[in-house]
C-alpha cells in the first residue's frame, strides 16, 4: 500500500536594506501555521510573493537574521528584480 504524504507548508520571507545590510537576510521562516502567517501578513500588508519550494528549503535551514549565503545570490537577486518590477508596475499606475 503506497503511503500518502501530507503536503506542509513552507515560507520564508527575505529583506534587504540597501544602506544598511551587506546582504539580503532572513527576516521569518517556517513551516505550517508558522508559515500561513507569513503569508497572510504578507498578503495583508502587500507584499509580494514567489513560489519557489526549492529556494524556501534552502532558505528554512537558515537562522532569521542570518545573512543569504553567496551560493543563494543569485536565486535572491531574481526574486529581488520581481519585487522591484513589481514595484515599478504599482508605481506607474
Amino acid at each position: 500500500m503506497k503511503e500518502k504524504k501530507i503536503k506542509t507548508t513552507m515560507a520564508a520571507a527575505i529583506k534587504y536594506d540597501a544602506d544598511r545590510d551587506d546582504a539580503p537576510k532572513v527576516a521569518a521562516r517556517g513551516r505550517g501555521f508558522i508559515a500561513d502567517k507569513i503569508i497572510e501578513i504578507a498578503k495583508q500588508y502587500d507584499i509580494p510573493i514567489k513560489n519557489d519550494p526549492d529556494l524556501v528549503q534552502v532558505l528554512s535551514k537558515l537562522d532569521v537574521g542570518a545573512e543569504i549565503p553567496v551560493e543563494l545570490y543569485r536565486a535572491v537577486a531574481e526574486i529581488l528584480a520581481f519585487v522591484y518590477s513589481l514595484n515599478e508596475s504599482k508605481a506607474e499606475t
